[in-house]
């Protein structure tokens, strides 16, 4: 169980109009990256691990074994590749930003991904976290607003050799996505209140798991929600965090005085 850890900045956010598949993968487990060139990479990734998300409670072997496997500096633009491991957020273009090592842990870590999920992503970014959804789950549908952002992920997870994934061109939040109900729901985004996840929720398969941040600055909690029947849904407080607003999401009426 994860304990409540104060403010953390993070991450990035997505979603947009017409869903276009950009690219579909068949599996191929057997994936084999890139040597590395420098050991300092090597090491820098090694500590990412021991120094950044052991320490906040992440024990989880399967999420660690991933994120000391996976290049995270090959999703990093070039310019602050050699800022790829560590704890900070790292702009991507587009105006968004690269959720910090230990959130990403955090996030595999609540949902518990089994070898046969299926997953949906909303935030596809540059593709690091559909990169570790995708080495954890069965299936990945990650969804991302930017053509820009969505055609550099699909470029990177496929000269990774990461094939059980699907990147789309789409709003996450116009309606059900294609290929539904899914075991694994993981936004990479804010939502403003609880009741912007229903459209989300009602993905879920029965015992799927959704993660989600919550809330408007200074404070956000992230959750993980449980489809516990056909309809109810347990919601639990992870941590507390900051992370940019999914777009085309109504802000909450403000009371004027």
């Amino acid at each position: 169980m994860l304990t409540r850890i104060p403010h953390l900045p993070v991450a990035a956010c997505r979603a947009t109009p017409d869903s276009v598949v950009l690219s579909t993968y068949t599996s191929n487990p057997s994936a084999q990256y890139p040597p590395l060139m420098d050991t300092s990479i090597d090491s820098a990734r090694f500590n990412m691990v021991r120094q950044q998300i052991q320490p906040w409670n992440v024990v989880d072997e399967r999420v660690l074994s991933v994120m000391a496997d996976i290049p995270r500096e090959q999703f990093v633009p070039a310019a602050y590749r050699n800022l790829a491991y560590a704890d900070m957020e790292i702009p991507i273009g587009e105006g968004q930003t690269m959720l910090a090592p230990k959130v990403v842990a955090h996030l595999l870590q609540a949902l518990a991904v089994r070898t046969d999920d299926k997953i949906l992503e909303i935030g596809s970014g540059t593709g690091y976290v559909t990169a570790c959804l995708s080495h954890l789950g069965g299936w990945v549908v990650s969804v991302e607003i930017y053509a820009d952002l969505a055609e550099q992920a699909q470029t990177t997870l496929r000269s990774l050799g990461l094939r059980r994934l699907e990147v789309r061109l789409g709003d996450g939040l116009e309606g059900p996505v294609a290929g539904g109900p899914f075991d694994v729901i993981a936004i990479t985004s804010s939502l403003p209140n609880t009741e912007s996840l229903g459209i989300l929720e009602e993905q879920l398969a029965p015992d799927g798991r959704l993660f989600a941040v919550v809330g408007e600055e200074p404070v956000m909690e992230a959750l993980i929600v449980t489809r516990v029947t056909n309809r109810d849904f347990r919601r639990q407080s992870l941590f507390e965090t900051c992370v940019p607003a999914l777009e085309k999401i109504p802000e909450p009426e403000r009371f004027v005085f």
